[in-house]
């Protein structure tokens, strides 16, 4: 069954690792006939949340006027979530609050996860791991995989 996945990256670097990642994940969804739809929010204008639970009020799901707001309707949409976890996308996870309190229907939704870094210790990836399934678990969204790769650079 052919899914909408959105691909949310973090990292600012397009000829780094995360986004080499990425591409091949892409690929092998399109491949096997899912829809993709990719935001790089490095690249992208958004503001961590205000908490101002004013969410939905002006028809869109922040009422500050950024870039989230151009990813918030494909997250509506989407069937699954792939997160890459630079520090970048802190703001998009941050920013789907608005999502709960606008009384928007998130739950039931997979969620992967895909990061790198440079330690060898796998375990330094548990910064960004756990989060990212209390996210999924907050969100009632289930975590379908993650794809978590120590030990590079370059």
């Amino acid at each position: 069954m052919s899914k909408k996945i959105v691909v949310i990256t973090g990292s600012p670097r397009k000829d780094g690792n995360s986004f080499a990642m990425t591409d091949a994940f892409i690929r092998a969804a399109q491949a096997k006939g899912h829809t993709i739809t990719r935001f790089d929010a490095a690249m992208m204008k958004i503001g961590g949340c205000h908490a101002c639970e004013t969410c939905f009020k002006t028809g869109k799901a922040c009422s500050f006027d950024d870039d989230f707001n151009l990813i918030a309707p494909a997250v509506l949409e989407a069937d699954a979530l792939v997160f890459t976890i630079p520090a970048q996308i802190k703001g998009v996870i941050d920013r789907l609050y608005s999502l709960v309190v606008g009384g928007k229907d998130i739950a039931g939704k997979e969620c992967a996860l895909i990061a790198c870094c440079e330690e060898e210790d796998r375990s330094v990836l548990d910064g960004v791991r756990i989060p990212m399934e209390r996210t999924a678990a907050l969100n009632k969204w289930k975590m379908v995989g993650e794809v978590l790769i120590p030990g590079v650079l370059n």
